[in-house]
């Protein structure tokens, strides 16, 4: 499977950016997809994950109520769509495919990771 993010740019606080990530390869429909960031001088963290048929999404706590990840298995592409983005949000963020069925906060249940994409948010 191989992941190609896209969308990241500069948005302003308070206003909304959409990422995506198409997928290559295998089913796509099969794979979780996850969103993870890695903001500058910090460690990768986990954003938000939806499952195969898309019926099932968990966000972390900091963008529960702001972010929305939703996927379209015909395009192969899963979507993070970032509404009232903060300074705090700003960090290059990744896509992750995987099929093991728990702990999808964690990195290393991912089996393949996009490139990534930079999002800056600007007061």
């Amino acid at each position: 499977v191989q992941l190609q993010a896209s969308g990241g740019g500069l948005v302003q606080a308070g206003g909304s950016l959409r990422l995506s990530c198409a997928a290559s390869g295998r089913t796509f429909s099969s794979y979780n997809m996850g969103w993870f960031r890695q903001a500058p001088g910090k460690e990768r963290e986990f954003v938000g994950v939806i499952n195969g048929n898309g019926g099932y999404t968990y966000y972390t706590d900091s963008v529960k109520g702001r972010f929305t990840i939703t996927r379209d298995n015909a395009k192969n592409t899963v979507y993070l769509q970032m509404r009232s983005p903060k300074i705090e949000d700003t960090a290059v963020y990744y896509c992750a495919a995987g099929e093991y069925p728990s702990d999808l906060d964690l990195e290393d249940v991912y089996d393949y990771w996009g490139q990534g994409t930079v999002v800056t948010v600007s007061s």
